[in-house]
């Protein structure tokens, strides 16, 4: 694939099209029949099998018995990102192998695909925009938590090779709702808001896109929406203004995010997206620039260019994180001595679960276990997968991803790691050892860090600094590499290669005066 397409290559495909033709078009073309890898189709392929070679204990468990494995959830069909299609519709059923494609998505064939055979070569694949024609049925997800280590490691390794394809090629989008995130407390940053949704309205644009403005910004009076509406008529019905719960509800009808702010507005816009996230092009207004490779100065071209001529793509890992809840003992063994290590990886009675899923987050950065208000060190059973690795006395832990590497891991004494580096950092938080150092695992790990029974103190858990949680004695948040990416545009003849320029830059990495030549 990388021969056929050499980097920034245009393949155009337009986004909210995710139906039969469409899959089967892109399967022919993987398989190599209109030019492609003959092996790519299986290269990209995820297959949950059914053979499990081991029990994970406390609701991680998919048992051997078929009767107890949850049922896999469907490609999303509320998604209106291309990006997320690929990845999404390629689960397949273990059961009968076939794909799982739901009804509503059997759209007549007048109206699914739009193809000029004439206009189409080798190299090309031209999808068209269906509009929202998806359903809302509500489907059983399978959490990462859920799967074998082999389905786990293949489901990681096919959204890795998908990244590197992406980041070779350029997606062009059928772009029409635009969703704006706004970095907050920044008067300046208001009125370059303001900027970017005039320019996106305007008559002046090829399409007539519709723009969504956090709810906030209505009556700001920097921002003055009443007044852009005057100035831009034909806009009328094309503004819009989102709140979270709305994102919660619609974040299918997103086809391209901007944000303007720092990695901070980056995280909060990874925050929002707890599912499927549309491509995300970041302009640099903030402190910090390792996610924000745009400059504002140049926000029209560089939005012109993307709309246009298509946009390069990175996939960052991001972590599945699920807050476990320890469940009261029966009445016959109240009173009982409970061990966190013995319910985790020994062997668990039939039909008795000790610990139930509470919530499920997904993070681009970080999550932190820390002793909170508490004024003494927390302790921190950590496991892998069914194995115990350490009980640690510390003020917290990070597990950070490779994005998150540069953030509270660095802080605290974790290594630099590359983004594109498939990997769980684990660093201690002021550590009461002088032998513990961090640890970097792979990504096909079920990484889990608990409060044990015995404990002095609950401990506290934050997810990208936000939401914290927290955990009592026997409670235990579980760690793994998620299905949902984060979408990250890359500028334009660049690819995440300029990770250790922006470490120099932002950090003065190993900055300091020359030593001077002997004479």
């Amino acid at each position: 694939m990388d021969e056929e397409h050499p980097r920034n290559e245009p393949v155009r495909c337009l986004s909210s099209a995710d139906n039969d033709d469409v899959k089967a078009d892109l399967e022919l073309k993987d398989r190599g029949e209109t030019g492609g890898e003959p092996d790519a189709h299986n290269k990209l392929e995820v297959v949950l099998s059914p053979d499990c070679s081991h029990r994970r204990k406390s609701s991680l468990v998919m048992a051997n018995d078929p009767g107890k494995r949850p049922a896999l959830d469907p490609p999303d069909e509320k998604t209106a990102c291309f990006v997320h299609s690929l990845i999404a519709g390629e689960w397949i059923d273990p059961t009968n192998k076939a794909k799982v494609v739901p009804d509503a998505l059997q759209v007549p064939q007048e109206d699914a695909v739009l193809v000029d055979e004439h206009s189409v070569d080798d190299d090309v694949i031209t999808v068209s925009d269906l509009g929202d024609l998806r359903t809302k049925q509500t489907q059983k997800v399978v959490q990462s938590r859920h799967l074998t280590k082999k389905q786990l490691s293949d489901m990681a390794w096919n959204v890795r090779k998908l990244s590197k394809k992406l980041d070779s090629i350029k997606l062009k989008l059928s772009v029409k709702n635009v969703f704006l995130v706004t970095k907050k407390g920044d008067d300046f940053v208001v009125g370059y808001t303001r900027k970017v949704t005039q320019w996106l309205l305007s008559d002046d644009r090829d399409g007539k896109y519709v723009v969504y403005v956090e709810k906030r910004l209505e009556d700001d009076p920097e921002f003055d929406a009443a007044q852009l509406l005057k100035e831009e008529p034909a806009a009328q019905g094309r503004l819009k203004f989102w709140d979270t719960d709305f994102v919660s509800e619609k974040a299918h009808i997103f086809d391209f995010v901007i944000t303007l702010g720092g990695d901070g507005t980056v995280l909060y816009t990874s925050w929002l997206f707890q599912h499927v996230v549309p491509p995300v092009l970041s302009f640099s207004l903030g402190s910090l620039g390792f996610l924000t490779k745009f400059d504002f100065n140049n926000y029209q071209r560089t939005l012109e260019s993307s709309f246009k001529e298509g946009v390069a793509v990175s996939l960052r890992l991001r972590f599945e994180c699920t807050i476990m809840r320890s469940n009261p003992l029966p009445k016959e063994s109240a009173g009982a001595r409970r061990d966190l290590v013995e319910e985790l990886i020994g062997e668990e009675a039939e039909d008795t679960l000790t610990h139930k899923p509470d919530k499920v987050i997904q993070i681009l950065n970080d999550v932190v276990l820390d002793r909170g208000p508490n004024p003494t060190m927390s302790s921190i059973e950590l496991f892998g997968d069914d194995e115990h690795f350490t009980t640690l006395l510390a003020d917290g832990v990070c597990i950070a991803t490779p994005t998150g590497s540069t953030a509270y891991n660095l802080a605290a004494g974790g290594s630099l790691c590359h983004p594109d580096n498939p990997v769980i950092l684990v660093t201690a938080i002021c550590a009461h050892t002088l032998s513990f150092r961090p640890i970097i695992l792979p990504d096909t790990i079920v990484l889990r860090m608990g409060v044990p029974y015995d404990a002095r103190t609950s401990s506290w858990a934050s997810f990208d600094g936000r939401q914290r949680i927290e955990l009592h004695p026997g409670d235990y948040v579980t760690v793994s590499a998620s299905r949902y990416p984060f979408a990250n545009v890359l500028p334009k003849g660049r690819s995440g290669n300029d990770w250790v320029h922006s470490i120099s830059k932002t950090l003065n990495w190993n900055s300091r005066q020359r030593q001077k030549s002997l004479k």
